[in-house]
């Protein structure tokens, strides 16, 4: 029973080691290590929720391709990632640049939490604090005494 289980988990991490040909991989090690840590950063432009590296599709055989060709040329990393962006836009990264738009997705959600704390605030601030309007007027204070009270004038607590 857990040999089957072994085998199917060693597929399972194999798969996105399956979708780079041996015929796409750099001589160098340490430039095919930079290839494969960018190629983890993009985003494949058919399936779109996976990156380039560990996708089937032409397109992205094709970017980790021109990936890989950018770092033989002597391209930084951020030079290549620059490059994809130019050519296909902010979608091509996995993770978003916190500038532009992506600042506005990154800024988000530390806005809406501190909106709503401050909103939270508020509301029990109203609560917990009373009004000057709940105060007992003079007739009603003494009617609610006499009715605290029984026919001797003892309280009725």
């Amino acid at each position: 029973m857990r040999l089957p289980a072994a085998i199917a988990l060693l597929l399972a991490l194999a798969g996105p080691a399956l979708a780079v040909d041996p015929s796409e991989r750099l001589a160098d090690p340490a430039l095919e290590a930079r290839a494969r840590q960018i190629s983890e950063e993009l985003r494949c432009l058919v399936c779109q929720n996976q990156s380039i590296d560990a996708s089937d599709a032409q397109l992205a055989k094709d970017l980790r391709i021109l990936v890989r060709e950018r770092i033989a040329a002597g391209d930084s990393d951020d030079a290549v990632r620059d490059f994809l962006v130019e050519r296909y836009g902010e979608f091509v990264l996995l993770r978003p640049r916190p500038h532009g738009v992506g600042l506005v997705l990154w800024a988000l959600p530390a806005a809406l939490l501190l909106l709503a704390a401050g909103g939270l605030f508020i509301a029990v601030r109203r609560r917990a604090a009373p009004s000057g309007s709940e105060r007992l007027s003079a007739e009603e204070e003494a009617a609610l005494n006499a009715l605290a009270q029984d026919e001797d004038g003892r309280p009725n607590i």
